[in-house]
């Protein structure tokens, strides 16, 4: 199977060293949903899974905008693509030829591989990605692109009320449809601001 590896080896050098603290203060893994009155084209009405990277830099993948493209329509020669069914999502703008996988397992699956919560990784690697198509496809949710924000973008885009933000969940970010997702979030996180 080919594919092309990220090719900015700093950008995942530095995912994989970057230090945890609280989420509260964008220093650790958060999922980010956007507020109502956020109205990006891009980015409006959606969820990211996102992760510090140093220096108040972020990288992160949207979680809630699958396509109508399967693994088996992008690799169609390669039997193990053929056998997951479910949609690969647009992660971001950022390397839309590239391929990640989110994974939920125990352990990391191998190198390039950035963790977000005790039991979920992102691949970043080509061969990773290639070992989690063909042995754990089911348990995985496959990216094209993801998201990068410059140093304190983030914060100010926080700071603008773009985003609401909580824990990243493993079971939430990996739901099986994600249709009504972003409105059942949204929902949420108002009802708990007006109760403040």
């Amino acid at each position: 199977m080919t594919r092309r590896i990220l090719p900015a080896l700093v950008l995942c050098a530095a995912l994989v060293f970057s230090a945890a603290a609280p989420a509260q203060d964008l220093a650790a893994p958060v999922l980010l949903v956007a507020q109502r009155d956020f109205q990006d084209r891009f980015y409006g009405a959606t969820i990211l899974l996102v992760k510090p990277i140093g220096q108040d830099r972020h990288v992160g993948v949207i979680v809630n905008r699958p396509t109508p493209v399967t693994l088996g329509k992008m690799f169609p020669e390669h039997g193990p693509s053929q056998k997951i069914a479910d949609p690969v999502y647009l992660g971001g703008p950022y390397s839309t030829d590239v391929l990640y996988a989110l994974v939920q397992r125990p352990d990391s699956p191998g190198s390039g591989s950035v963790q977000f919560t005790p039991d979920l990784f992102l691949a970043l690697a080509g061969g990773t990605v290639d070992r989690i198509i063909e042995a754990q496809g089911d348990q995985a949710r496959f990216f094209a692109g993801m998201v990068v924000w410059s140093a304190g973008e983030l914060r100010a885009e926080v700071k603008q009320g773009l985003w609401y933000l909580r824990d990243p969940d493993t079971q939430l970010v990996l739901r099986k449809s994600t249709d009504g997702l972003w409105e059942e979030l949204v929902g949420s996180a108002e009802r708990a601001a007006k109760a403040i």
